[in-house]
């Protein structure tokens, strides 16, 4: 990790009329750290990350996305960051291949170079014998894997994980936090939510949500160290119990 800024947010809240779903909330994400977004239902998180990926304005603070102003470049915020949600972000009724060149088209990728990646990608993820299939036939897992790829397919500067692990075994999640650790190492930042408290292990930094406000920011072995927790399960149940808000 190197120490240019990716993400640097101070003081942003969002109000909608008398209820403020995010709440003065501050920190800074590194090039290439993997920043655990965390927080029960209701906590913000979903409201505050539509603003990191230029899809809403916040009511006041400040805030930059790979360098671009939350409020005055929110197109270039799109362009230079990847999304992935728990829905996979993927098309069932189109094979692996139309996805690859469905989504390289909206990335802007040249055709030549695109025809060049796709075939590198479909080898990588050991899928030859799957690109003419649809991808709602193909498993959970290489579903996963595929759809994680596509976010990153043009090489952004951030990708955004919205609880991508959902529903699938312990042994594709490992997988998966592979992938992201490789991606990690090629200098993109990861930008994640989750529910699994043992991914909150695998990253760099994690900053905990309650009630639209972080309560919690550090790294996963300072957090149990200050409130005397054995592992992240324990630490956000103890933060999470006072929730308010649940949706």
């Amino acid at each position: 990790m190197g120490s240019e800024i990716a993400i640097k947010a101070e003081g942003i809240t969002k109000k909608f009329e008398d209820f403020t779903a995010v709440d003065h909330i501050s920190f800074e994400v590194s090039k290439g750290e993997i920043f655990g977004f965390l927080g029960a239902n209701g906590a913000g998180k979903t409201t505050a990350m539509r603003i990191f990926c230029g899809l809403s304005i916040p009511t006041s603070g400040t805030a930059s996305v790979a360098g671009f102003d939350v409020y005055r470049q929110t197109e270039e915020i799109k362009r230079n960051i990847g999304y992935m949600s728990q829905k996979f972000s993927l098309y069932e009724n189109m094979t692996v291949k139309e996805n690859l060149e469905f989504f390289g088209g909206i990335y802007g990728i040249p055709k030549k170079e695109l025809k060049i990646k796709s075939e590198e990608l479909i080898h990588k993820l050991d899928l030859e014998n799957e690109k003419g299939k649809l991808v709602a036939e193909i498993p959970l897992g290489w579903k996963q894997k595929l759809a994680f790829s596509v976010a990153i397919f043009h090489n952004p500067k951030i990708v955004f994980l919205d609880e991508p692990t959902g529903g699938v075994d312990p042994v594709a999640r490992r997988q998966f936090w592979s992938m992201i650790y490789d991606a990690s190492e090629q200098g993109i930042t990861i930008f994640v939510t989750t529910h699994y408290m043992d991914e909150a292990e695998y990253c760099d930094q994690v900053s905990i949500m309650v009630d639209g406000r972080i309560e919690a920011l550090d790294s996963p072995k300072n957090l149990k160290r200050q409130f005397d927790a054995k592992d992240m399960d324990d630490v956000f149940y103890q933060l999470a119990r006072g929730a308010k808000r649940i949706e």
